[in-house]
């Protein structure tokens, strides 16, 4: 079995924007987050986990970067997805994972359970999430934006049986 971590983070789109605010595959309450795809930092962090402990690089080498990239405009749950389809092509599969959400909002303590059920439905393992602020430091403790830490356990599997080898 092989491990993982993955970071990512970014800025809460101005309200005039209208972008809705997704994260952890749900969409909730508040203003977006800027990003080419919805911004779900969590979604993104545990991508670059699965691909770390894989050893394919990051989601910059699977999706590319910017407004024309294949990320562009992608849920993340789609994302996960053909992420993990990547990783069992190559001979790999999630087995287990967890994110940190890292913000002062949104609040992710009432849908916890429901954000690690669609984590967990989008990568076919258990997925954990928990949450902190920066008790006001950086970014992140001046509301100005949402980060998120992620790690991943793959294991090696037969690629034409999906099975564990």
């Amino acid at each position: 079995m092989r491990i993982g971590q993955g970071f990512d983070a970014h800025r809460f789109a101005s309200h005039d924007a209208g972008k809705p605010l997704w994260l952890a595959c749900l969409r909730w309450e508040g203003d977006g987050i800027e990003g080419d795809s919805d911004g779900d930092v969590a979604a993104h962090a545990l991508i670059d986990a699965l691909l770390s402990a894989a050893g394919l690089g990051d989601i910059g080498t699977l999706f590319g970067v910017g407004s024309q990239s294949d990320g562009a405009g992608k849920h993340g749950a789609e994302m996960l997805r053909t992420t993990v389809d990547y990783l069992n092509e190559r001979g790999m599969k999630p087995v287990s994972a967890s994110v940190v959400v890292i913000a002062n909002r949104p609040k992710i303590g009432k849908h916890r359970e429901e954000a690690e059920r669609a984590l967990s439905e989008a990568i076919g393992c258990e997925v954990s999430m928990t949450a902190t602020t920066t008790d006001g430091m950086g970014f992140t403790g001046s509301g100005e934006g949402v980060a998120a830490i992620a790690d991943a356990l793959v294991e090696p599997v037969d690629p034409s049986t999906r099975q564990a080898v």
